[in-house]
């Protein structure tokens, strides 16, 4: 980023903050918060690429004084690199495509990713000082921002969208110690805010509460599955053929989906990233 800095330093279109030491994701965001003057601000991260109509369409959606946070469509920029830089393309895409679009038609998408993001900023300034003193098990918590803010967006009565129109490519991680950290991180992020959610899942539509039971409870019965299958072949010596079965054709009947909505074969590839939930 330094030369980002040497470069535009001297436009006057843009503000450079310069803190001391790297103090974190959090604290950066609630520095830049403070100094804006805008109405809306527009969080991205530094390995991302905006599509050129990213801030007009986002734009337009907060036009709408109801909508606190929207996100955009997020792909990999680095999607050709690697076997699993094409899994996690095809994730994102489900991501956003399944999970967030089916959030959004009932005016609560439950994560506003950081890599695109848009903010009201007077509602943002209402809700710094629970942003920034969050903590976890006694400590400053130092993960799960993005989550966080959007669950205290909807707590404070905004609606959050997603805009499917406004694209962005972002760096996902091309090796597998570099994605176990990050889904490890997500999920501890998704854990720990559902628990600050239950009683705001109270006041949204009945789907939003079954879509975060899922999330929560189905890695946790695909974890148990494997323990039974593997007890099973211990003691008795059989594999369990029904619980491979059904987990095998429900994978199978996602990715056909998937890949008639996307138009595209290469979701039928993404049954690879059943291993890697159940094993990894």
């Amino acid at each position: 980023l330094v030369g980002v800095h040497e470069k535009y330093a001297g436009d006057p279109r843009f503000n450079f903050i310069a803190l001391p030491k790297n103090v974190g994701k959090r604290k950066a965001q609630i520095a830049a918060i403070r100094r804006s003057c805008g109405d809306l601000v527009l969080n991205v991260d530094s390995d991302t690429i905006l599509a050129p109509d990213v801030i007009t369409r986002l734009a337009l959606k907060m036009q709408d004084q109801a909508v606190g946070a929207a996100m955009g469509q997020l792909a990999a920029s680095n999607r050709s690199e690697t076997w699993l830089t094409r899994l996690i393309d095809m994730e994102y895409w489900l991501a956003c495509n399944e999970e967030r679009a089916a959030q959004a038609r009932f005016g609560a998408v439950m994560c506003c990713c950081g890599p695109c993001a848009m903010y009201r900023r007077s509602a943002l300034v209402s809700l710094l000082d629970q942003y920034e003193t969050q903590r976890f098990r006694g400590k400053p918590s130092d993960f799960g921002e993005d989550r966080h803010l959007t669950i205290l967006m909807l707590k404070a009565g905004f609606r959050t969208e997603y805009v499917p129109e406004a694209v962005a490519a972002t760096v996902v991680p091309n090796r597998m110690g570099p994605y176990l950290r990050q889904q490890l991180r997500w999920a501890r992020s998704t854990f720990r805010d559902t628990l600050l959610a239950f009683q705001l899942l109270r006041g949204l539509n009945i789907y939003l509460t079954l879509d975060v039971i899922g999330q929560n409870i189905g890695p946790l019965l695909l974890s148990l599955s494997l323990l039974a299958g593997l007890a099973q072949f211990a003691t008795t010596g059989t594999v369990p053929w029904t619980a491979c079965l059904t987990i095998a054709v429900m994978t199978m009947v996602r990715c056909s989906v998937a890949a008639f909505r996307a138009r595209q074969l290469r979701f039928l590839g993404f049954s690879l990233h059943t291993l890697i939930n159940i094993f990894l």
